[in-house]
């Protein structure tokens, strides 16, 4: 039998899942993404704790499908896009990774879009600066962390970074540093001018050689066969940033469909031939079919919130939950079906690590009354994420000539039939699921069996590997009521704009000095 292992470096969970040459989920393993929260904003991963994480969950996922080691011809590994993760001059992880939620660099952001820089940048690689993209978090570091900043080696992303552990190669595929805002999108290179233009020039050797996502990339060294359980000289390929990995998996080959992945990032993508150069989206990146870009709206602003749901407000109920062997999640789904779409529920704004309209917006419930419940709050969550989607997809919406046929949808909306029809009322869109569970490791299992020779492209990989449920179609009336209560959340978002600035000052003065 032929197998292909799919990691997936997400900003909450550590996952690997087993996949036949069908696309079938042989079995996953996955574990919580430890994170280390020093200050407010700073959002930190112990390097060497995330490489012993990928290593735990390929042993526990060779474990509990009982695959032989040697059946698996090719991995290929996803992660979180944005951030920071660097190798030393002493060989060794410089300092701890920076996640994509990490806000430190918002102000770097702030200056240059005052000052002209993101304009001119844009020009070059089509993308507005991020606090989180590597560009700022690197001009931090070199303004805060100077010693650390002339000791960089590799500068790296995620999955870059965990390949290197694997192989011992020092890569940068391109999905991933295409949006970081190092790279000519038009000539598809590392730029000098863009480098210069934020006081990045000397970092310029520590960038990787670039690869693409089905390129061999190495192959398993002998210490970390040792440490995983896999074989020694397994092939590991590019791989490709987690939202490249889902929209493949999602079947999202062509222009027609929207990708739409709720995991910690709110992320609405779609493919186009070119990219959109008039800056009405947030970002525009090189996709792994080289005939299309990403075009890309997202913020941190997802599942996430969801997530911290359950694990401040109700850790008792997923405890029992776990010891009844049920679902903390199937229980919150039946919550917020018992509460009917047309009540009032107070407004979320799901802005707990980040947000999409201001750098400095923290999350709300809005509108609480005394009658108010946990299920009403589940609701609202669910709601308030949905909502947040919407607003980028309006964005998304505004760059194309018609509206996509589809939705595909990934991540954990798409495993709560109430949050997917959720999201086709919400969108007015009909909604289509994967039936892989872990469609970024689907997605680099795709990558694993091109590059392998399983399959000749990653076009007919896909047809072959992945399943697309039925479309969930929009109904009418939830469609109209919908409709109202994200005019209400647009209104509140506006009329907030001019607090957010005094609220960050309260929240950092105690750091001064």
């Amino acid at each position: 039998m032929k197998y292909f292992m799919g990691l997936d470096n997400g900003g909450t969970a550590t996952k690997a899942a087993l996949f036949d040459v069908n696309g079938k989920e042989i079995g996953s393993f996955g574990i919580s993404t430890a994170s280390i929260k020093p200050r407010p904003g700073f959002v930190e991963r112990d390097m060497e704790e995330m490489w012993i994480a990928n290593a735990r969950v390929i042993q526990g996922v060779l474990m509990k499908t009982g695959v032989e080691p040697a059946d698996i011809v090719g991995i290929g590994i996803a992660g979180h896009g944005k951030g920071l993760y660097l190798w030393g001059k002493d060989d060794k992880p410089l300092r701890p990774g920076i996640i994509s939620t990490d806000n430190r660099a918002y102000q770097y952001m702030l200056d240059w879009r005052a000052d002209g820089t993101e304009e001119k940048a844009f020009a070059i690689s089509c993308q507005h600066v991020m606090a989180c993209q590597p560009v700022a978090l690197l001009a931090w570091l070199r303004d805060n962390e100077p010693e650390n900043y002339k000791n960089i080696k590799y500068i790296f992303e995620c999955k870059d970074y965990v390949r290197f552990r694997l192989t011992g190669e020092a890569l940068a595929e391109i999905t991933d540093y295409s949006g970081a805002n190092v790279m000519n999108l038009h000539t598809r290179q590392y730029d000098d001018e863009l480098l210069r233009l934020f006081g990045l020039e000397d970092i310029k050797d520590a960038l990787p050689p670039l690869v693409r996502a089905t390129d061999l990339c190495g192959t398993v060294t002998a210490e970390a066969a040792l440490l995983t359980g896999l074989e020694e000289g397994t092939p590991v390929v590019g791989g490709m940033f987690d939202i490249n990995a889902c929209a493949i998996a999602a079947g999202v080959i062509d222009t027609e469909s929207v990708c739409m992945i709720a995991g910690t990032w709110s992320i609405n993508e779609y493919l186009r031939s070119q990219p959109v150069l008039d800056g009405k989206v947030q970002m525009n990146s090189l996709f792994c079919l080289p005939q299309y870009y990403l075009i890309e709206e997202s913020s941190p602003t997802s599942a996430g919130n969801f997530e911290w749901f359950i694990q401040q407000l109700l850790p008792e109920l997923a405890e029992n939950a776990k010891r009844a062997h049920s679902s903390i999640y199937d229980i919150i789904d039946q919550w917020v079906e018992a509460i009917d779409v047309k009540t009032f529920v107070p407004v979320f704004l799901p802005f707990l690590m980040a947000s999409n309209v201001h750098p400095n917006a923290k999350g709300c419930l809005i509108g609480l009354s005394y009658n108010h419940t946990r299920k009403h709050i589940a609701r609202a969550i669910f709601e308030g994420i949905t909502f947040c989607h919407r607003y980028h997809y309006e964005k998304l919406l505004a760059t194309r000539e018609t509206r996509p046929g589809r939705i595909r949808l990934a991540g954990g909306a798409a495993r709560a039939e109430v949050w997917a029809q959720m999201f086709a009322d919400v969108m007015n869109t009909p909604v289509e699921t994967v039936e892989a569970h872990e469609t970024g490791a689907l997605g680099c299992a795709i990558a694993a069996a091109v590059a392998t020779g399983e399959y000749e492209s990653i076009s007919e990989a896909v047809m072959n590997m992945t399943r697309i449920s039925d479309p969930i179609m929009p109904d009418p009336e939830r469609v109209r009521i919908y409709e109202k209560k994200y005019q209400l959340y647009v209104k509140i978002i506006e009329s907030l704009d001019g607090l957010w600035d005094d609220m960050q000052e309260l929240a950092e003065e105690k750091y001064d000095g």
